[in-house]
């Protein structure tokens, strides 16, 4: 049964939308503690060998097992962390929906973005929910890869968002686009009356004990809700325990119950990778565990492993290349073929 016809019977879910189920979970191995020691020196010299990684922190049941920074700046410093910033949004999002400031991930965005809608909307724009912008499913055409630069040399980036042509349904096909995570940025600002960099301090940065600098905003001052954030690699390990921990940070509540399961459920598919995608995390399989991710341009990489208590940062050089290099590629090999086999077998016990 379609969501739509759900709501108009009256049930709903939790957080939920879309017809994409998780994925069947197959039974953990025996725990581990710690990492091979002997796998992880491999992972070093292979990290090194990679010209554009910065740096690297591995974690596991919370500990920093492994941390280093090959070039680039320390793991205190901020960095741009590109489109892992559509995660955080997302995380935001969750927090509104459980302080009230969204009615939930059903709520339409007509209710703080009809006076930005085109003189005359399609009229499919009413259908469009908070859930959709979170899962790339508004159906909107993409302001991502070769439409990005008009979008953002635009003098409205929210008009101008909203006034791409739909290329599938709202809830339907993943159109990836960051102008669709701006949307969310921009209810974000509307629904609450503050801005996003303000909530984002609020709401993530004082609890977590992040520091969250100011990042760039749309010539409305809308903070951009989808790309060019500045997180140390230290606040995204602490950001992707946040989500490894089901939302609690030292016994403390930050993200709504429930919200870390549906975050982490395929809504959409990426037409690229073939990944799902969820709340602002993708999905992916290493060997029998499951894996979700926040993924920056360039390589700025939250990976969280939860069967193996496992969480792995990686950041790299922001900078644009000409063709695709394979960097991302090395990356998850990194984890795939590196730090999960480490954690699989542990630390030697004396």
């Amino acid at each position: 049964m379609h969501r739509r016809t759900l709501l108009a019977a009256g049930l709903t879910l939790p957080f939920m939308h879309g017809c994409s189920q998780a994925a069947d979970v197959l039974p953990s191995p025996a725990p581990t503690q710690g990492l091979n020691a002997a796998l992880m020196d491999r992972v070093a010299v292979r990290a090194e060998a990679l010209p554009r990684l910065h740096a690297m922190i591995v974690a596991r049941d919370g500990q920093r097992l492994f941390e280093r920074v090959w070039r680039g700046p320390s793991l205190e410093t901020p960095v741009n962390v590109k489109s892992a910033s559509k995660s955080v949004i997302a995380a935001l999002g969750g927090v509104a929906i459980g302080q009230g400031v969204f009615q939930g991930v059903e709520q339409p965005i007509s209710a703080f973005l009809a006076d930005r809608f085109p003189a005359t909307p399609d009229p499919r724009l009413a259908e469009v929910t908070i859930g959709d912008l979170l899962s790339m499913q508004a159906g909107l055409g993409s302001t991502s890869g070769a439409d990005y630069g008009a979008w953002v040399s635009s003098r409205d980036w929210v008009r101008y968002a909203l006034a791409q042509p739909f290329e599938a349904e709202p809830g339907g096909r993943m159109v990836y686009s960051t102008g669709t995570s701006h949307l969310t940025s921009a209810c974000l600002t509307r629904a609450s009356g503050r801005s996003t960099l303000a909530l984002a301090r609020d709401w993530l940065g004082e609890p977590l004990g992040v520091d969250i600098p100011s990042w760039p905003t749309d010539p409305q001052g809308i903070y951009f809700g989808g790309n060019d954030m500045r997180l140390s690699p230290m606040a995204l390990l602490t950001f992707g325990e946040l989500y490894r921990n089901d939302g609690l940070h030292q016994g403390r509540r930050i993200l709504p119950e429930g919200w870390v399961e549906a975050s982490w459920r395929g809504r959409g598919t990426s037409r690229w990778s073939g990944d799902p995608y969820g709340y602002g995390w993708w999905i992916r399989r290493s060997g029998r565990h499951e894996v979700f991710f926040a993924w920056g341009y360039g390589g700025q990489m939250v990976f969280v492993v939860p069967d193996l208590r496992l969480t792995v940062v990686m950041t790299s050089d922001p900078a644009p290349v000409q063709s695709r290099d394979g960097h991302v590629d090395a990356l998850h090999a990194l984890l795939d073929q590196g730090v999960i086999p480490a954690a699989e077998q542990g630390a030697a016990v004396a």
